[in-house]
């Protein structure tokens, strides 16, 4: 491992490696979470066709399966490249820690991709050659792949967020798994699929309730429409207040392995006990703030309490700042933190002691030289990636992106739990509330007068349907920036506190990376156009309502 070959890497390389794999992340990630959400909606439909045998379920289920299977393609698609993508640009980083990192993507590679491959075609080939017992299972089989796929791709860039189950071994100069549970089943892992898998759902049920409300605009498969949002609004809501819960979880595990991730969040430069959550504030969106001179941001409003209840469970808990992180703090209980500075010093000394101790065994130096060195490294292993840092103000990410990121995230999650929780009253009709709703809505002009008492809604006034669809870009939205939230905070780190960017990059020419970034950018944007444009013709096409022998 030749040190100094990482530091002198040109700069254009590390930023044209970061933007091409941000591209390829982001369109992925516009494919992923429709198909872990229609995979629960059409499983939905199958089990009702199941169990009534009715054939509109199975031709609402046919249809849904279609619209998932043009996503399934393309996302599929994208996946592929992203993980090439480890080899091309991050080879430092796979030959490094390939051991650890690529065991789940190798797993999800055989078992996952396997296991969706087998099934999705027995779901979309088998309804006239298998029984219908095993249809509905290859059905739920193909999403509970796609989940599983998920799994492991998160629990990859969970050990990524926060390292665990891995020690150095300095004789192959690799990060090496030591337990295989420990990285599979981390508290960061779980939180992260939960949450993540969750929100998918929630893009799922979002889009069907889109498409339902277009029919429903054009007058059109009515039963269909009525019906799929129902079952869109019942895992629509379940998912956005699961999706609450888990960013709960998952905020308090932030607050634990990367609390400049949630500084940068909160814009929170000095912390401190009894923190408020930042509502609002002027955090311009252009330029990194001044966190050093000033004591907070500009015209912030917050929830008092409620940041240290979020990070802690404790409304006196303590969350420490940009500040506070940079210079070294101590906690209420006596845990010390070390500044940058030292974690930089230690990193170096690990550094030093590697090339020391590699050096001594070459030359056959005694037993105690060896030791000494090897003590040395074990001691400041922790900060290993902090020697590579040449300046403390490097560790500090983009807070202008963390800070409105999570915003749209909370405040479009927070727009959709109210949504479902409206047309679960208004679908399902629920006494009381759903006239009381009804006629709140007829009373602010949002309803017709003559339908605030009924209990059966035959017709809606336009900007209701609308408002579903354009629901739609807004929950990618907030998807999307959850993982902006997610990469961009854990800055400059590729694997948090023990490999910075500019470390893990392969030795390549800047001119070489961008060309493919703009190859990449025209092919993924008309793989998008074009899955739109097949998505909108199956829409306008509509279920096709043919009879199948059972």
């Amino acid at each position: 491992m030749n040190c100094e070959l990482f530091l002198n890497i040109d700069a254009s390389s590390i930023n044209w490696a970061r933007a091409q794999f941000a591209l390829t992340a982001i369109y992925h990630w516009l494919f992923v979470p429709l198909t872990l959400g229609l995979a629960v909606i059409m499983g939905i439909c199958e089990t009702y066709w199941y169990r009534s045998r009715d054939t509109f379920w199975r031709d609402c289920a046919m249809f849904w399966q279609r619209l998932f299977g043009v996503n399934f393609a393309m996302g599929v698609a994208t996946g592929i490249i992203l993980e090439f993508e480890f080899g091309t640009n991050w080879s430092n980083y796979s030959w490094f820690v390939g051991d650890i990192f690529g065991a789940p993507l190798a797993i999800e590679g055989i078992v996952a991709f396997f296991m969706e491959s087998t099934f999705v075609a027995v779901m979309y080939f088998g309804w006239k050659k298998v029984s219908p017992g095993f249809h509905l299972a290859s059905t739920w089989l193909t999403g509970l792949g796609a989940t599983i796929s998920a799994w492991w791709i998160l629990v990859a860039n969970a050990w990524m967020q926060n390292p665990v189950g891995c020690a150095f071994n300095p004789d192959t100069m690799r990060n090496e798994m030591v337990s295989f549970i420990d990285v599979a089943l981390s508290p960061f892992a779980v939180g992260k699929f939960c949450h993540t898998v969750i929100s998918a759902w929630i893009i799922g049920a979002v889009f069907v309730m889109a498409v339902s409300c277009w029919y429903l605009m054009k007058r059109r498969e009515i039963r269909l429409a009525k019906e799929s949002i129902k079952i869109a609004v019942v895992v629509g809501l379940i998912a956005s207040l699961g999706a609450a819960f888990t960013g709960h979880i998952s905020g308090q595990q932030v607050a634990k392995a990367q609390p400049m991730k949630l500084a940068a969040m909160e814009a929170l430069y000095n912390g401190g006990t009894d923190q408020g959550l930042t509502a609002i504030a002027w955090v311009n969106p252009f330029v990194q703030p001044d966190y050093k001179n000033q004591q907070s941001a500009p015209l912030k409003i917050d929830m008092p309490y409620a940041l240290s209840v979020m990070a802690t469970n404790d409304p006196h808990g303590y969350v420490p700042g940009i500040n506070d992180i940079l210079n070294g703090y101590t906690t209420p209980d006596g845990h010390v933190e070390p500044s940058v500075d030292e974690k930089i010093e230690r990193g170096q000394k690990a550094i030093t002691a590697l090339a020391a101790y590699r050096k001594a065994k070459k030359e056959g130096a005694s037993e105690a030289d060896v030791n000494a060195q090897l003590s040395i490294i074990k001691e400041n292993m922790p900060y290993f990636g902090y020697g590579y840092v040449k300046d403390k103000n490097d560790i500090v990410p983009y807070v202008p992106v963390n800070f409105w990121a999570f915003r749209i995230m909370v405040g479009v999650g927070c727009l959709l739990i109210l949504y479902f929780i409206i047309m679960a009253i208004i679908s399902f009709r629920i006494p009381y509330l759903s006239i009381i709703t009804r006629r709140l809505l007829a009373s602010v002009g949002l309803l017709p007068e003559t339908h605030a008492d009924t209990h059966e809604i035959t017709s809606l006034p336009a900007w209701h349907y609308w408002v579903a669809i354009i629901l739609v870009p807004l929950s990618y939205i907030a998807s999307e920036s959850g993982w902006l939230v997610a990469e961009f905070g854990r800055q400059p780190w590729t694997i948090q506190d023990m490999l910075p960017t500019w470390v893990g990059i392969s030795d390549i020419s800047g001119a070489s990376v961008a060309l493919t970034f703009f190859l990449f950018l025209f092919l993924f944007t008309l793989m998008l156009a074009v899955e739109i444009s097949i998505l909108l013709k199956q829409i306008k096409k509509g279920p096709e309502y043919t009879e199948i022998e059972n």
